[in-house]
This record gives C-alpha cells, structure tokens and sequence, in this order.
C-alpha cells in the first residue's frame, strides 16, 4: 500500500502568513520556510514581530477564514485519495488549518499547537515532535507502507528524502537549485503525473 504525504501550505492552500502579512501590512511576517530553513528561528522571529505588533490568535484567525484551498486544490485531493491513502504533514498549527479542511473533505493533518493566554496572544508554540515530517515517514515506513511526499519549502527536504519518493511542487528557485535531486513541477497536472510515475501503477491516470 502507498501513502501520499503533502504539505499544506503552498501545496494545497495559501501561505496563512503571507496572506497575515497582506492584511496587517507587516512584511516582515512574510518570512517564510521557503526562506528560512530553521524553523524555531522562523517561529521565534514571528512570535516576537506579533508581540511587538500586538496582534494575536484571533486575528489570524480572522484571516484565516477568508482563505480557500488554492485553485485545483480540491480536485487533486479528490484524484489523489481515489488511488492512495492520503495524509497531509505540515509545520502549521492545527489552531490556523482546521477551518480549511472542510473543503479538502478532512484529510488526516499532522502538524503543531500553539499556546495562547486569555487575552489571546500566542505566547509559545508547540511541536509535535522534533523534526515531524521526516519522523512520520519512518513511521509509515515502519507499518511497510510505501511512501511518496511532495512539498515546496526547507523544511520538506528530509521528507521527500526519506520517502521513497519526493517531489518538488511550485518550489522557489533557490530551494529547487539547492536539491536538485528532487523533481520540480508547477501544476497539479505535472503532479499527478509524478505520483504516477513513482508509483510504478501506469493504470492510475
């Protein structure tokens, strides 16, 4: 049995802190994974931007709401849950994704927690274990199910290198150039066709 493992954000929906920066006019909180490999870094530099700003979990959420999968997004999980088990691996916080879904028709989501005091703010942040994404893989793998991820950022690369197979999908150029031993594709289409490929099942397109 082959598993599908995706990231969320910028796979299947909107970067929710870019879309967070877009709203609050803060451009420092468009700092991404893509751009960042560290991630305690990244989230450390967030929480203090929103502290200084004082803006807190309500907020996101507020934008949160006004988001939608990307466009295609839903017909690819569609496609792809009619021939894999799907599970969705992602360094968000169940506190921003939930509300997003419900459109995707409630895959399996793994990812993170945040820690809020009564007024809201967002004074720590919680990780599921050290290094998730690749720590799920060698999960599956340990139950011998075949795996093939995909993802955009850093923080997919140990991934897609610990599935049998990973795929880059709408990456940014300096990631793509850095490991170049990932395929890189830009449409849902090309996607599809990677699973198929690396699935070895010609008969699932």
């Amino acid at each position: 049995m082959e598993i599908a493992c995706l990231d969320l954000e910028g796979v299947l929906i909107p970067e929710i802190w870019i879309a967070f920066a877009d709203k609050t006019g803060i451009d420092e909180l468009r700092r991404t994974t893509r751009d960042e490999p560290d991630y305690d870094v990244l989230m450390d530099y967030r929480l203090r931007i929103l502290r200084e700003n004082g803006l807190g979990i309500k907020e996101i959420q507020s934008v949160v709401a006004t988001l939608e999968p990307l466009e295609g997004a839903i017909e690819f999980v569609n496609w792809l849950r009619e021939r894999f088990q799907l599970v969705i691996l992602s360094d968000t916080f169940y506190e921003f994704a939930m509300p997003l879904m419900k459109p995707l028709g409630y895959p399996t989501l793994f990812c993170h927690k945040l820690l809020c005091d009564d007024q809201g703010r967002v004074v720590q942040y919680q990780l599921r274990q050290a290094n998730p994404k690749r720590q799920s893989i060698v999960a599956l793998k340990s139950l011998y199910y075949r795996t093939i991820a995909a993802g955009d950022s850093y923080n997919d690369v140990t991934m897609l290198s610990e599935a049998e197979a990973g795929i880059f999908f709408k990456a940014p150029d300096n990631v793509v150039a850095e490991f170049p031993q990932f395929p890189s594709v830009h449409s849902y289409d090309e996607l599809k066709l990677e699973f198929i490929k690396t699935s070895n099942r010609e008969h699932l397109l």
